[in-house]
């Protein structure tokens, strides 16, 4: 199966039987998420949701005097947690508490990388910041609605996040507007230069723009590369982020922030200019599985209103949590127990940072319809789309060219029953969502019929009289 690869201690005896359970949730849990001839229907997630929790209440009787203790049921019970929550996504409860659950262990792990990282831009913050406010007002919706311990729980991963997400602000507070901007270009740059660093075919041009802007903000800063030539690049790279991890402690001036971000770009451009793509044989094979995983979640962000079960990412998810826990005291390490260069550390570790982020995107990208309604929601979200370029353009010049367009959303109209898109006997979630979207179609295209109508009436008033046109024909 796909356990976390954390050590844990040996398991009592009396949890046997709450671990026994637990596997036969996530078997079942990832049969519904393999299983893409059908949909996930609401009553199977609500169902092994219960189970999960009922198994949650045993398992704290069980610890009722040993809250602390982590073993193989808590890998497991994670696992169950992360599926039932991407399942409850799949069928259009985005809103709902357990849906919470997998996006705030996507954002813990956002939040440990950003600070490990020691850069990050003030948008990325606020983002977060906006969206644990949201997650912190669905748990309190389902107080009442769902048990105490999964409340508990939630409220004490949000609790984590909040203060990471706040110690992470704190950091950046001193900078002014000007130097805010400034901070975010170079954010942009080091993450775009990281990207270079990861292309099949090292991009030497695009490279070298980058360190001209590098070279540009140095000069509008009178800044210099102050790096003893000294220092190996791992030296210099250290002395670098040990002044950026300086901020926690002493709360810098927003002008020294911004110059310790500048140096780290110039370092990391003068490291994979020389490396230029080449990765250490060593780590070729972590190279090559991050590499993959980053391609294969940046397509379906590309295509994920077609293509897209949620419960999908828990592979991904899973997979990178492998593969980051493996890390010791940060670093990479191969087989021999030997850390990664610099060069080959900081680019798996971007990759594995851009991962979790796509992962991130996607999840909060969801739309709040079952998967059985996709196909309905997105045909409808593209003739939305349409019919708004349309009238962007300048609408249309008769009322027959809106006749394709009527034609499928009657279509789609004439699907509903008592004024509910059935599947089968079911009604899957989602039903508002959608029926919101087809009232909009509906309206953009009365307004494009009617705004038509107007200028056909407009013309006809304005046309010649009847006889003078008569008489042009005669010449």
């Amino acid at each position: 199966m796909t356990d976390s690869p954390a050590v844990r201690a040996p398991l009592d005896p009396k949890e046997q039987p709450v671990l026994d359970q637990l596997l036969g949730i996530r078997t079942q849990l990832e049969l519904l998420r393999a299983d893409k001839s059908t949909y996930v229907k609401s009553e199977d997630v609500i169902r092994l949701f219960n189970t999960l929790i009922d198994q949650v209440e045993v398992l704290n009787q069980l610890r009722s005097n040993n809250r602390l203790e982590q073993n193989r049921v808590d890998t497991v019970l994670d696992d169950c947690f992360q599926l039932v929550s991407l399942a409850y996504m799949a069928i259009g409860k985005n809103h709902e508490a357990p849906a919470v659950y997998s996006a705030l262990s996507t954002v813990k792990r956002l939040l440990d990388h950003l600070h490990e990282a020691a850069f990050f831009s003030p948008k990325d913050l606020e983002s977060v910041g906006h969206r644990l406010e949201e997650y912190k007002s669905t748990v309190e919706r389902g107080r009442e609605s769902y048990s105490p311990q999964l409340t508990t729980l939630l409220e004490a991963r949000l609790e984590g996040c909040q203060h990471l997400l706040s110690k992470l602000q704190h950091s950046l507070e001193k900078l002014s507007p000007e130097q805010k901007v400034t901070y975010e270009k170079l954010v942009s740059i080091l993450r775009s230069l990281s990207a270079c660093n990861t292309k099949s075919k090292y991009p030497a041009t695009e490279v070298k723009n980058l360190h001209a802007q590098l070279k540009e903000i140095a000069q509008h800063l009178e800044s210099e590369n102050k790096f003893d030539i000294n220092l190996s690049d791992s030296e210099r790279f250290a002395q670098v982020m040990q002044t950026m991890h300086m901020r926690e402690s002493k709360n810098l001036e927003g002008e020294q922030l911004v110059a310790d971000l500048l140096n780290r770009c110039l370092l990391w451009h003068d490291i994979i200019e020389q490396k230029q793509g080449r990765i250490d044989e060593r780590f070729e094979e972590t190279y090559k599985k991050l590499l993959g995983i980053r391609n294969q979640l940046e397509k379906l962000q590309l295509t994920q209103a077609w293509s897209l079960r949620e419960t999908d990412l828990y592979s991904f998810q899973r997979q990178l949590d492998r593969i980051d826990e493996s890390r010791v005291d940060g670093n990479f390490l191969d087989a021999t127990g030997q850390p990664a260069d610099l060069h080959t550390q900081r680019t798996l570790l971007y990759l594995l940072r851009k991962s979790y982020s796509l992962i991130y995107f996607l999840i909060i990208s969801s739309e709040p319809v079952s998967e059985a309604l996709l196909p309905i929601y997105n045909q409808l979200n593209t003739l939305k789309r349409c019919l708004e370029e349309v009238k962007i353009s300048g609408g249309v010049s008769s009322p027959r060219e809106l006749y394709p367009y009527s034609m499928k959303l009657n279509s789609i109209d004439n699907m509903r029953i008592d004024g509910k898109f059935m599947i089968g006997s079911d009604i899957p979630d989602g039903q508002g969502a959608v029926n919101h979207l087809l009232a909009e179609c509906f309206d953009l295209a009365y307004e494009l019929r009617l705004e038509a109508t107007q200028d056909s009436d407009d013309e006809g008033e304005a046309a010649p009289p009847e006889p003078e046109r008569a008489s042009v024909t005669a010449e």
